[in-house]
Parts: structure tokens; sequence; C-alpha cells
């Protein structure tokens, strides 16, 4: 994991502009610094790395990495290193993945970037053809941002050094504002644009081509399917099983200490069993807890750590704190609204992991994406199933064992697709009433990518690229970067993903719980307490948490002058503020406000 950045064009850079880069930088690698520049055919082209040490910590390994003729600066994790590396005759230099990668970009094995298996964003430049190409893991794991100006073609991994190295004063998107504000985080990647104009991100699973002409070619390396296979459901269960115990030991390989993230959930949960028992490593997991119960899961993690014998530290969250002032501090990092409470208080958890003198932190970021993991399943599933011979006993134990848990008043109708399975005003529930708080109302029709024609498969796969995942992995990205940390997520595996999407749907919800392939496949190494929960929580917290609206300075800051109100209406949040209830989808749009207001306040 770490920092890179680059330029493409007519004139060198300014070494101070280059100086502030790497300044911005210094949290994504502190650990050490490259920079290369060469000036061919009347175009410069700049590198910029800043390292973060993670496997073979030694100075052989740093960056730009140069080989042959090409040269890379590389952010991420190749797991499957050891792998290539085995079947690739050659003198070897490093102990590291960067030198594979800069092998199968030289063109020298068999190997091209699809058969990569990791997180990564990086720049190779081929000296003699004068190409730059850019590429992006599968996910969107890595970040990498792009802005096109007439001094040449930038990128970095965040906003904030692009606009170091570049020297542009970008301007806020209001559009992605008042869109953010209305319709809420699952809309910000349902199309190209960021929170500010000219800059956009190369696209997740593509490498993006800029020749000598400054002219960018863009093409996919891979796609996600839905290939539904004739597979048992044993077999289903003992692949799923196999190829997640595979993933799981493949990104531990480090050599640097790592911890793992545990909520009371299956996922989290799941990994840290498997490297704890099956893995037989010394874990430590770090832990939030809400004093609001409707948000800690401390039951179900406490079970883990007996079960696992595992170290584990929590992180409480207390009223009593200035959280206020921590988001304004997370904002400006991020540069940009923080997405949701849920990365408020997963910075926390960066923290104490970076505190404990950590460098990588493990989640289970994507198996509610694959295996089936909102209430909204359900349904989703029945509509497929609803002329299976099976529908009947879905009906009966979703009556009995998940409608108890569901507030959301759409999703305890279980045939809710029945008379329209294009319904999707749930996604971005309220937003009519949240345009109207708006100066200038803004709508914005909802739309999905067409993946397949299965509609539950279709839907998490627009999770998974579009709506959740994204959002959390920028997140998750920023927030572990600020500390110097690596996010590693065992389920974004390329190999149990394909697997999981060659698995029949039928399969996918069983006796009342959802994932119950992952459920199943955990049976023997997860403890049953967790395994058979069928509660949802998620990793979240309450808004009473970061602000006490009996408290008059909490309410003098939301009403206090500021940029945002002259895009929403003070008189809608004095309104608001007044609700003696506040329904979520209203404490959601209430947490963007502030996000927001912070946001615009920092770039006026």
């Amino acid at each position: 994991m770490c920092g890179i950045a680059g330029y493409y064009g007519n004139e060198p850079l300014e070494a101070e502009r280059v100086k502030r880069a790497f300044e911005s930088m210094s949290n994504r690698g502190p650990d050490a610094e490259g920079h290369f520049h060469e000036e061919k055919n009347g175009k410069h082209v700049h590198l910029l790395h800043s390292r973060l040490s993670i496997i073979d910590l030694d100075e052989r390994s740093n960056q730009p990495w140069c080989a042959g003729n090409h040269v890379t600066v590389f952010n991420g994790e190749i797991y499957n290193y050891k792998e290539l590396k085995a079947t690739i005759q050659d003198d070897w230099k490093t102990e590291g993945d960067t030198e594979v990668l800069g092998k199968v970009l030289l063109g020298q094995t068999q190997y091209s970037i699809n058969d990569l298996q990791g997180m990564w964003a990086f720049a190779n430049y081929n000296r003699n053809s004068g190409e730059l190409l850019l590429s992006r893991d599968r996910f969107g794991e890595k970040p990498l941002y792009l802005a096109q100006t007439p001094q040449g073609i930038f990128f970095a991994s965040e906003t904030n050094t692009l606009r170091a190295l570049s020297g542009s004063d970008f301007k806020v998107d209001m559009t992605q504002i008042k869109r953010f504000l209305v319709n809420g985080h699952k809309s910000l990647y349902k199309q190209k644009s960021t929170f500010y104009k000219g800059v956009e991100e190369v696209d997740f699973a593509s490498n993006w081509t800029i020749s000598n002409d400054l002219q960018i070619s863009k093409s996919p390396y891979w796609s996600p399917q839905y290939n539904p296979t004739d597979i048992t459901e044993e077999d289903a269960v003992k692949g799923v099983r196999e190829l997640l115990i595979s993933s799981v030991e493949r990104k531990m390989r480090s050599d640097v200490p790592l911890a793992f993230c545990l909520s009371g959930g299956v996922d989290s949960s799941s990994l840290v069993s498997i490297a704890s028992k099956e893995l037989e490593l010394d874990v430590h997991t770090f832990s939030i807890v809400d004093s609001d119960k409707r948000y800690h899961e401390l039951e179900n993690m406490e079970a883990t750590i007996k079960d696992t014998g595992c170290s584990n530290t929590i992180v409480h969250l207390d009223p009593k704190e200035n959280y206020l002032e921590r988001l304004k501090d997370l904002v400006a990092y991020h540069d940009a609204p923080v997405a949701t409470i849920s990365y408020l208080v997963h910075s926390l958890l960066s923290e104490q992991i970076s505190n404990h003198g950590y460098k990588i932190s493990i989640s289970g970021t994507g198996a509610d994406e694959i295996f089936t993991g909102y209430y909204d399943h359900f349904p989703l599933h029945a509509y497929e199933m609803k002329d299976e011979v099976l529908f009947h006993d879905l009906q009966r134990d979703w009556e009995k064992y998940q409608k108890p848990f569901v507030r959301h008043p759409a999703f305890r109708n279980f045939q809710f697709y029945f008379d329209d399975p294009s319904k999707r005003y749930h996604i971005y529930l309220n937003n009519d009433i949240f345009s109207d708080c708006l100066i200038d109302s803004y709508t914005d029709s909802f739309k999905e990518t067409q993946y397949s024609s299965s509609l539950l498969r279709s839907r998490m796969m627009n999770e998974m690229f579009h709506e959740v995942v994204r959002v959390i992995l920028h997140e998750d990205d920023l927030n572990s970067m600020k500390y110097s940390i690596e996010n590693r997520s065992p389920f974004l595996d390329k190999e149990l993903f394909e697997f999981a999407n060659s698995i029949p749907s039928k399969y996918l919800i069983k006796g009342g719980y959802a994932k119950y392939l992952l459920r199943d496949s955990m049976n023997g190494i997860l403890n049953d307490t967790v395994r058979l929960s069928r509660e949802k929580k998620g990793f979240n917290a309450s808004l009473e948490s970061l602000i006490d609206l009996q408290k008059p300075e909490h309410l003098q800051f939301l009403l206090e002058d500021s940029p945002i109100f002259e895009i929403v209406r003070r008189s809608s949040i004095e309104n608001l503020l007044k609700r003696k209830e506040f329904p979520n989808s209203y404490k959601k749009f209430l947490f963007n406000f502030i996000s927001v207001k912070m946001f615009l306040e920092s770039t006026n």
C-alpha cells in the first residue's frame, strides 16, 4: 500500500509542485519516496511514489521500479505473486510482489494483468513506445484519480495530491453535492462524477492507455458475470470453504504485523476464525461498541473472542467525546464529504490499530454482496423462486425467522417485487422530501447496470460495483491511509467471486438464513452463536453518538451561517430539527448535511 502520482504532458513540472505532492502523500507512504522524470519526443513524464513497506522491507523494493524499458509505480498488493514467481524462470532481485508485476508488464511471462489476484492502482511507462498505462483492480479497492489540463494529464491516489501536483484549483461539483444530499451515498458511483469538476476516477477492472499525443484509450480486462452451473449444494459449500480459506491465507502474506476488524457479524468473524483455527495464527482483533444497543453486537463479538482465544481491543463510543471535531478533520483529509457515519466510526478503529503498532487491517467487506446479506435480498430471491417447489418453504421460514427483524415497510412484504420487479424507490428512500429541502430542487432517476437476467444477481452486482462496496472501499482506503495502514478484504477475491457466481441462486438463502452458503461453509470453524444468528445490524452507529440535538452549541453549529445554505433551505433544517421522531432516512440526510456543510466550509 502506497501513494502514487504522475504527469504526462508538454512541460516539465516545477520542483515545488513535486515537493507538495510528496508532502500530501506522506501518510500513504512514510517509509520511502521515489521520483522518475524523462523527456522524450517533446513530452515529459513524471512518476512519483511514496512507500508504505509491507512486503520485502528492503530498499531494493523501493519504487519507481525500473526494469528493461519499463518504469512502474504501484499501489497495492499482488497476493498471488509467490505462485506466479514459482513458474517464472529468472534471476530475482527482490522478495516482493512489485518485481513480479514488473515481469508481467514487460511481457516476459505467459501472464497478463487478468492473471493477477490482488488490489492495485499502477502506472507503467514504456520508454520505447512512449505509452503510459494506468490500471485498477477488479473491485476498485485502490483509488486512482485523473485530471486533464492544458498542461497535460495528471493522476494520483488522492485528490489532494492531484491538486498539489497539477497546481489546479478544482471547483466543487455542486451537482454531485446535491446528488449526495438528496439520494445519499448509494448514488455516488452511479455515474462518472466526483466531488470536483474535471476530476475523474480510472474505471475499476480497466486499463487506460495514454499515448504520446496525450490521447486516452480505455479497455476493460475483466467483467463480472453470473454463469450458473449444474453444481450440487454440497459441492457449492465445499468450494466456498476452500476458496475462502485460500483467500485468507494469501491475504495474510506480510512482513509486518496485521490485525483484524471484528464486528459481531458472520463476515469478519469467519475471517478471524479461519486465521486463528485453520491457519493457527496469533490474531489481534479490534472492535467498536456503541452505547446504543441497536448498533452494538458485543455478545457475538465475545463469542468469537472466547472461541478463538484471540486478543481484542474494544473502542467504546463515548457521547462525551467531540466527534464533530473529529468528523471535520476527517472531511478535510478525505477532501470530500464523509459518506456515512459508519466511516467516522471506522476512523476510530484505524487510529487504534495504528496506535498498537499494526500496519495492516483485515475486514469483511464484500460478503453481503457475494452471498446475500441484506433484507431486500429475501424478496428478490422470492421473486426468482416463485415458481419453484421450495417457494412455500422459503416464505414460511422468512415469516418465522426474518420478518420480526425487518423494520423497512417495503421488505415486510415477502412478495414486494411480484407486481413490479423494477421497484427501487427504497434505495433513495424519501429523496422527494430531501429534494424539497434544497433551494433548487434536485431530481435524478434511479438507474442500475444490467449485469444479468437474474434480478437478484444483477442487484447484488450493482451493490458491489456501484452502490455499496465502492463507497466502503473509498472511505476505508482514506481512513486507513490517514494512519498509514493497509486495508485488505479477503472476500474480494477473483476466484471466490467467480465461483460464487457460478452457484445457482436457489442455494443462496435457506432455512430463513441469508448468506446460507457462507454460514454452512464455516460449520466447524465459526462458533454457532455468530454463525446461526439471523439479525443483521451492520457496522454502524447512532447519529446521537455524533450530535446531541438537545445541546444549544450543537444546534447553533447546525444553523450557523455557512455556504451550505446557498444550497439547502435553512428553514428546512430548522423544521427537521423540530421533529419528535427521526426515521432512519432522515438521520442519514442530517448526517449528509453535516458532512457536506463541513466540506463546503473547508473549500470556501
